[in-house]
């Protein structure tokens, strides 16, 4: 009898008495698993090449679990009506994603949590092209694991084998094992997966939840949506019982980047993202969040927003000139029904265009995050791509491109850092709880937010080093204990108690702020 721990992967193998003439595209073989509680579960197996299939299953609760298999030919000896057992016994381990298990949306649908209730801070980065051999596997990839997770990342983007920037089958998206899908879209390749699958368990033992992306949007015409369907009813039988978040594709509706009939096929992707969406929904057993990666608002990249689970927004890459629609786009979705948490997934890479330096950073992350974004997604150019000083990323389809330094300068950029020290002072406060309340501060487009009578938040930018703002809306009675943090090396400045005047204000007891550069003003009850 197989045997596994709650919140862990178990695995095990179905092999065909003769393989099918066409294993991948004709034969389907799925799993049932009756729990202790008698609930049964559909789980897809996914072909691993020759006459084998893989189970995967994991679950948050112990006891016996049985299964059965079913296949789309049940003459298919050795894949159909095969039975065992699975013993699941308790994790009592400290690791955060045994421990709390998979993400899920919260019950007030503003925030994401783990299955025990634990809330969940999305600080996510981008590597998009991580899959690839264009980061080697294990001492490169093991060295960018662990300077994400010693900075504070959460959760890392990467796309499952058909990329952004490239055309199909372009070398740069292949790995060890070659290319993700064979020539003319017959088959994925199982050996192109087998190598990423040591990288995505790898990403699960650091306790770094992956957001599998799909595909990039323009590839559903080039597949169809029959081979699409295909394309992720693989995906969720090799990486649905992993703590993943799901994204349905990259950019959804974009058409491909030479195209002539843009809006034509942005209608076409949109009604075909939405046709997906629906599907992933019905075959994931295990309910991963939802979400697809926009041109700017997920919601608008499918025809029912309640398709998708959570609102991933991507808000401009034009440094400073992308901060009123990063506050735009955010407060919008915060607002706007049904709701939902609200993910930044893209903005401003750091370095991008030789701008959008570790302050814009800064800027973006505190806009986003006190406009109501429950997550934020970090990039850095040259990273996002893996660019490399022996093999540079080259050009784009439309034939610009787009720069950066080699991955491990990138992946030193002092952005990210930073944005792991806004996280963690987050941390320290019932984050979750937190709402936009810009009416609390009395410079205009100041963010500013928190939870009111507990905690409040407002990012003062540079400018107002000079002069301060007054808060304001202060409640009578409640006493303050004010303090200014530095999102450049997490240093704390005690301000003292804010006792409002009578009219509900307070002014920073500074005529000047400590350092010209941007603050944030914290006052806990």
């Amino acid at each position: 009898m197989p045997a596994c721990l709650t919140n862990h992967l178990a695995e095990w193998p179905l092999t065909a008495a003769a393989p099918p003439a066409d294993p991948f595209g004709a034969v389907d073989v799925d799993v049932l698993v009756t729990g202790p509680d008698a609930r049964t579960q559909r789980v897809p197996a996914f072909w691993a090449g020759g006459a084998t299939w893989r189970v995967r299953y994991s679950t948050p609760e112990p006891g016996l679990y049985r299964w059965r298999s079913v296949c789309s030919d049940p003459a298919q000896a050795g894949l159909h009506d095969q039975c065992g057992e699975l013993e699941v016994g308790p994790y009592t381990g400290d690791h955060p994603l045994h421990r709390h298990g998979p993400l899920r949306v919260a019950a007030d649908r503003r925030y994401l949590e783990h299955r025990d209730g634990t809330p969940f801070y999305w600080l996510g980065d981008t590597w998009w092209m991580g899959l690839t051999d264009r980061l080697g596997w294990p001492d490169e990839w093991d060295t960018l694991v662990a300077d994400r997770v010693a900075k504070g990342f959460t959760l890392v983007q990467i796309v499952a084998g058909l990329y952004p920037d490239m055309p199909a089958h372009d070398p740069r998206g292949a790995n060890e094992g070659g290319q993700a899908w064979t020539p003319g879209w017959g088959a994925v390749n199982p050996a192109w997966y087998d190598a990423a699958d040591r990288k995505l368990l790898s990403l699960v033992a650091a306790g770094l939840t992956p957001c599998v992306v799909g595909c990039w949007g323009y590839y559903l015409p080039w597949l169809g949506v029959a081979s699409m369907k295909r394309h992720w009813r693989h995906l969720i039988a090799r990486y649905g019982a992993l703590p993943v978040v799901w994204c349905l594709a990259g950019e959804g509706t974009m058409p491909w980047y030479l195209s002539t009939t843009r809006e034509a096929d942005a209608a076409q992707l949109k009604a075909g993202w939405s046709e997906l969406a629906r599907y992933v929904r019905a075959t994931d057993p295990f309910a991963r969040p939802l979400t697809i990666h926009p041109t700017q608002s997920g919601r608008a990249q499918v025809e029912d927003p309640a398709l998708l689970d959570f609102d991933m927004l991507q808000t401009g890459h034009s440094d400073r000139g992308s901060l009123a629609s990063t506050a735009r786009l955010v407060s919008a979705a915060w607002q706007t029904e049904p709701t939902m948490p609200v993910v930044e997934g893209e903005v401003c890479y750091e370095g991008i265009g030789e701008a959008c330096r570790q302050e814009v950073q800064r800027l973006m992350f505190w806009t986003a995050f006190l406009a109501g974004a429950r997550g934020f997604t970090y990039g850095a150019n040259g990273l996002w791509q893996l660019n490399r000083a022996d093999r540079p990323y080259g050009a784009s389809p439309h034939g610009m491109s787009w720069g950066g330094p080699p991955w491990p300068e990138a992946m030193a950029l002092p952005g990210g850092g930073q944005l792991g020290l806004a996280k963690r002072l987050l941390e320290r406060y019932a984050w979750w709880r937190c709402a936009p309340h810009p009416e609390w501060v009395d410079a205009p487009d100041t963010p500013a937010g928190g939870i009111p009578g507990e905690l409040r938040l407002v990012y003062l930018a540079a400018g107002h080093a000079w002069n301060p703002p007054a808060l304001t809306a202060l409640e009578p009675g409640v006493r303050y204990q004010a303090f200014l943090h530095s999102p450049v090396d997490g240093a704390e400045h005690p301000l003292g108690e804010a006792t409002a005047d009578a009219d509900g204000r307070w002014r920073l007891p500074l005529a000047r702020l400590p350092v010209f550069q941007d603050w944030v003003v914290v006052l806990t009850r």
